[in-house]
């Protein structure tokens, strides 16, 4: 399982619409900064505060190649995230399954018998 933190700069990380947007862009193959930056309505400098963000949270990687910086999406913490969604919601939906019949067994025993 994921470390707290880990899940945690994870979870930050995609909570905005314009980091979601510059992975969404990343899915389909590496690309430069400013290529990345381009569509959006915000300075290179907003951008790139964006993409420290997720490089801190490991969904990204940067390369450099002279004056260039390439950024390449990296998959492992997202998949990690989602790992830890599927248990949590295995561990709460067997918990609330339980809960349910239970509710209905004493439900049933309090009906009055004909």
């Amino acid at each position: 399982m994921a470390a707290p933190q880990t899940l945690d700069r994870t979870l930050t990380a995609l909570a905005d619409p314009t980091r979601r947007a510059i992975l969404q862009r990343l899915s389909s193959g590496e690309a430069r900064v400013t290529d990345v930056a381009r569509p959006f309505s915000i300075s290179l400098n907003a951008v790139s505060k964006h993409i420290l963000v997720l490089e801190r949270a490991r969904l990204v990687k940067r390369r450099k190649v002279g004056r260039d910086h390439y950024l390449s999406y990296r998959s492992e913490p997202l998949d990690a995230a989602a790992k830890w969604i599927a248990e949590t919601r295995s561990f709460w939906a067997l918990r609330l399954d339980t809960l349910e019949r239970l509710l209905r067994e004493e439900d049933d025993a309090a009906k009055p018998t004909s």
